[in-house]
């Protein structure tokens, strides 16, 4: 707070959020610290560049004054965000019950005998606030995502997949982790991890299984082929010799 006998003043600075094309605003707090009427004025280093509400005034005895300086809309960014502008407030005892209409220029002029005090002011350009986030579509507790319709009058299958997913475990074991915390997901991945290295040893024994299943069925079939063979022989033979003795 920059503090003088008469006005005490805050902010020490104009501080301006610049956005280019685009006015903005700040305000200053003038507080009386005596018992007396005292009226006020503030000027600038550019005053095409700032419209000051009020410019001219009287802040009574103990009592506060807002003064809104704005500045116009820029076309151009400023090098550096750096900003020379200046401003200078003048303060100076009015008479008892004076008001904003009982200011002159005269009651400033320091040549002739006025006590004016004077607070500089400069002028600093900070970044603008940031925008919140976008917030997704049935990513609110209680919504319920609607999946898009294809042309043919079904659910899109791909939509469907990313809505079934949501808020839920995954396919391969890769889970969404909204909602909960770093630690719980890593344990959850790693149970799902666990459960798919069993499946897969689950699968690769079953197919070993499978193989030697094939293997003893080609092993029998070719057995009973061969005696096969060998019975038909033997009743061959039989048969010839029965007909040489007839």
């Amino acid at each position: 707070m920059s503090t003088g006998e008469l006005l005490s003043i805050e902010p020490q600075e104009l501080q301006f959020p610049f956005e280019l094309r685009k006015q903005i605003s700040c305000s200053l707090q003038l507080l009386n610290k005596t018992d007396n009427y005292v009226a006020f004025k503030v000027k600038t280093t550019n005053p095409k560049k700032y419209c000051v509400r009020p410019n001219t005034g009287v802040v009574m005895p103990r009592s506060t004054c807002d003064v809104i300086v704005t500045m116009q809309a820029q076309k151009e960014m400023p090098l550096d965000m750096q900003c020379k502008d200046k401003f200078l407030l003048q303060s100076v005892v009015a008479s008892p019950g004076a008001s904003a209409k009982d200011v002159t220029p005269e009651m400033f002029n320091k040549e002739s005998g006025h006590q004016v005090e004077e607070c500089k002011l400069r002028v600093v350009y900070v970044a603008p606030p940031r925008p919140p986030s976008p917030v997704r579509e049935g990513s609110e507790e209680g919504s319920s995502p609607r999946a898009s319709i294809s042309d043919n009058g079904h659910p899109n299958a791909s939509e469907l997949s990313v809505t079934a997913s949501r808020g839920s475990v995954e396919r391969h074991g890769r889970v969404e982790t909204h909602g909960v915390s770093s630690s719980e997901a890593r344990a959850i991945i790693t149970k799902l991890t666990e459960e798919k290295n069993s499946v897969l040893q689950q699968n690769s024994k079953l197919q070993q299984e499978l193989e030697l299943l094939k293997q003893n069925t080609s092993r029998s079939r070719g057995g009973l082929s061969l005696v096969y063979v060998i019975i038909i022989g033997l009743l061959g033979i039989l048969l010839g010799y029965l007909f040489k003795r007839t």
